[in-house]
């Protein structure tokens, strides 16, 4: 079988045979009387062998050490092969990624391309200062995709940076809330908590929604934080969150002062000062608990509350009646 036929045959360019042949890999068997290469059907098999292995990202290096060499095992080298795609596959899903980015930022010109690759790779950057910096560019200099704000956020290990990053997020409202949804349901904890601290900075009514169901989320720490944040908006379902933090000493402060902001509503006042006598009334409580329930009655209008702390200011524990005896003072002195 002559070049020609061998070329329609394999699809193999007659250039790319003789290429093979130079290289050793496939040589013709033999020559007509005229001086052709003559291909055989060993040939032929051979040529589809190389194509095969060539189809399978090998080099035409690494394709003659397969074919000539019978100690050689295919194992490793295709555990190569397999790492090399899978880094190429990552470095190419990774500029997809940019790509659909920069397309979503809508550049007028290519100085806006420059200014928002800038802004992207600052974001990426080893150096905290670059990334807060890109950070608090995004909102003025450059109309960042907020997809890459909410992946920067909820990867950032950085404090002030994470700030930063939250901050911007805050400026783009609810545009980022659904990514931010996700985090919620992510298998590292850490990740859940940037997603419910991102979307507690941002002050709309989707956001407190999204909180709100945040109150059922499988982990304590999500519940916590919603719960922190709902408060000051007046979400009475943070009540018993709030009350529960109270009780365990988990930001009882925070949660304390959460419960007051809600207790600015009459009616809330009174189903907060019943909750927090209930839990005084599940069976045995320990002096501290009973202590730091009577600071939250404190801050909590009404007469519930009041027969609550005239009750802890004769507790048995001295510093439980103390503090509850302070409070009753204190309110009294504000009530003059």
């Amino acid at each position: 079988m002559l070049i020609g036929e061998v070329a329609r045959r394999s699809g193999i360019t007659a250039r790319m045979l003789r290429h093979y042949e130079s290289l050793g890999l496939v040589r013709p068997t033999g020559r007509t009387g005229a001086g052709y290469r003559e291909y055989s059907g060993e040939d032929l098999r051979l040529i589809f062998q190389v194509e095969s292995l060539r189809s399978l990202g090998l080099s035409l290096r690494e394709v003659r050490r397969a074919l000539n060499d019978p100690a050689f095992t295919p194992s490793g080298l295709v555990d190569d092969l397999v790492s090399q795609t899978r880094r190429r596959i990552a470095g190419e899903m990774e500029l997809l990624t940019r790509l659909r980015r920069i397309g979503a930022a809508e550049p007028a010109d290519w100085e806006d391309v420059f200014q928002i690759v800038a802004l992207l790779q600052a974001l990426g950057s080893e150096s905290a200062g670059k990334r807060q910096r890109a950070a608090l560019s995004s909102v003025d200099e450059a109309p960042v995709p907020v997809e890459a704000l909410v992946e920067a956020a909820l990867n950032e290990t950085d404090p002030n940076v994470a700030g930063a990053l939250r901050w911007a997020l805050a400026q783009s409202g609810d545009d980022g809330l659904a990514l931010l949804a996700e985090g919620l349901g992510s298998p590292v904890a850490e990740v859940r908590r940037r997603a419910v601290q991102s979307i507690a900075e941002i002050p709309t009514a989707t956001a407190t929604a999204l909180l709100q169901d945040a109150l059922a989320n499988p982990d304590i720490v999500v519940r916590r934080y919603a719960a922190l944040t709902l408060g000051p908006r007046g979400v009475a379902d943070a009540v018993p969150t709030l009350i529960d933090m109270v009780v365990e000493e988990t930001n009882d402060v925070d949660a304390a002062d959460a419960l007051s902001a809600l207790a600015s509503d009459p009616a809330l006042a009174e189903q907060i000062a019943i909750r927090l006598v209930d839990r005084l009334a599940q069976g045995p409580v320990e002096s501290s608990v009973r202590r730091r329930l009577a600071q939250a009655l404190a801050d909590i209008p009404g007469h519930a509350a009041a027969r609550a702390l005239v009750d802890l200011a004769q507790d048995d524990d001295r510093a439980v009646a103390l503090t509850a005896t302070y409070i009753l003072q204190v309110r009294a002195d504000s009530a003059s």
